[in-house]
């Protein structure tokens, strides 16, 4: 499965973005899809995913009630609304797809190249 993110750029606080990742090369229904981000000197870490089934959904603490994940298997896309963002939002974000549910990084099979999502002050 390849992946590939789009939808980043600069936003202010309070601003809202919506990420896409588009899945080509497999069965993406198959898996979770995951979003993970990583901010300079980081390391990366779980935002959210959604079930293979778009039927559940499970967040980071730090995003919860801000973002949502969602994902069109018909379009073999999957999404990441980010409401209400802030500074410390900033950081590279990267879909993935996944056989089980986890937050963990190395549980994630496939990753897209990630986008850039800058939040001003």
């Amino acid at each position: 499965v390849q992946l590939q993110a789009s939808g980043g750029g600069l936003v202010q606080a309070g601003g809202s973005l919506r990420l896409s990742c588009a899945a080509s090369g497999g069965t993406f229904s198959r898996y979770y899809a995951g979003w993970f981000r990583q901010a300079p000197g980081k390391e990366r870490e779980f935002v959210a995913d959604s079930s293979w089934d778009n039927y559940s959904t499970y967040y980071a603490n730090a995003v919860k009630g801000r973002f949502t994940a969602s994902r069109d298997n018909a379009k073999n896309t999957a999404y990441l609304q980010m409401n209400s963002l802030r500074p410390e939002d900033t950081a590279v974000y990267y879909c993935a797809a996944g056989r089980i549910r986890s937050s963990a990084v190395h549980d994630y099979n496939y990753w897209g190249q990630g986008t850039q999502v800058t939040v001003s002050s």
